[in-house]
């Protein structure tokens, strides 16, 4: 077993290979030459997206009593605002910035599933501020827990979760940067059929990486401090091709700070998945099942490894059994920076 050293709690939240230069060429670094270590711990994330939800809609305080211009035009919880007023929103500042525009209503343009549509508000003069108000609630950034898969220290890259994160529409959200933070696990809520479960966590207050981008498989970021890894295991790493079907072992974090090993059988391989559902992995350790009921949310991108070598990670779970669940190839992970 493995223990991080443990950073001060703060506030609870949730493409290429790499080139090594040389004198006279460039030349490729191979998976099996990287100093890759072994993840296994969780990780918060607080990742700055380039679209802005909307998250709710509420009544501005004005001279006239309380008004909801956004309500009244027909915003939606879960719309994407994509402009008002000509204006293109890309942050939360840009909705104030809209508002500065001079003129009796804003055309909001929205995202609503596969629709777009043009609304029509009139905004209102907050009594308090004195500025104009929309009466809408949006956010620009997601928070969430996942886990760590490796450290690459040849590069200075984290790879976490093994798939996207993606939006209320299911569709991968677009990244401008962020935060890869420390995470201590608090709670698990157990995953049943029907209901998946959840890993709990503090966010702490030390930044592990950067956030680079979001991708199809995973969150990568450049790390802050390459020191704080030089104790994790390094392992080899093994294709796809290479896999077998029977034991293995993922790492996982579901108490703390501490990294846990625990059994688990390939139960089918498919090397051509193109949604990189490359393993169906079933969770054989008695343990992990009486805490969690299996596999559950927080656990994405726990590394799976296969006779001393990593050949992936856990990506989903079964909703209707917590113990089965997906994995992507690792070598799609190494190929993803």
């Amino acid at each position: 077993m493995l223990k991080l050293r443990a950073f001060k709690r703060g506030l609870f939240a949730l493409l290429c290979i790499a080139i090594c230069a040389s004198a006279i060429a460039s030349t490729p670094v191979y998976a099996d030459e990287r100093d890759i270590r072994l993840g296994g711990f969780a990780a918060g994330f607080c990742l700055n997206t380039t679209t802005v939800e909307v998250v709710g809609v509420c009544e501005v305080l004005t001279d006239n009593g309380m008004k909801s211009p956004a309500k009244e035009s027909g915003v939606k919880t879960g719309d994407v605002i994509e402009r008002i007023n000509g204006l293109d929103i890309n942050g939360v500042s840009d909705v104030n910035r809209a508002l500065t525009i001079p003129g009796a209503d804003c055309k909001i343009e929205i995202a609503r599933g596969d629709k777009t549509l043009t609304l029509t508000a009139a905004p209102v003069k907050d009594k308090a501020s004195g500025e104009k108000r929309l009466g809408l609630l949006v956010k620009d950034s997601v928070n969430g827990v996942g886990t760590v898969t490796f450290v690459d220290k040849t590069n200075s890259v984290m790879a976490t979760l093994g798939h996207p994160v993606s939006g209320s529409d299911k569709k991968m959200l677009s990244v401008r940067g962020g935060k890869i933070y420390g995470c201590a696990i608090y709670g698990v809520k157990r995953g049943e059929k029907g209901r998946p479960g959840e890993l709990k966590g503090s966010i702490e207050s030390e930044v592990f990486a950067e956030a680079r981008g979001n991708c199809a498989c995973g969150v990568y970021g450049d790390l802050a401090d390459r020191s704080v890894f030089d104790d994790l295991q390094r392992i080899e790493t093994a294709p796809i091709s290479q896999a077998r079907m029977g034991k293995a072992t993922i790492f996982s974090t579901v108490d703390g700070n501490e990294v846990e090993q625990y059994d688990i059988s390939i139960v089918k391989i498919d090397v051509y998945n193109k949604d990189n559902r490359n393993f169906v992995i079933r969770v054989e350790d008695d343990d992990l099942i009486a805490r969690s009921g299996g596999i559950v949310q927080g656990m994405s991108g726990s590394p799976i490894v296969q006779n001393g070598k990593l050949i992936g990670a856990v990506t989903h779970v079964f909703v209707n059994d917590p113990a089965m669940g997906y994995g992507i190839g690792i070598e799609k992970m190494l190929a993803s920076y």
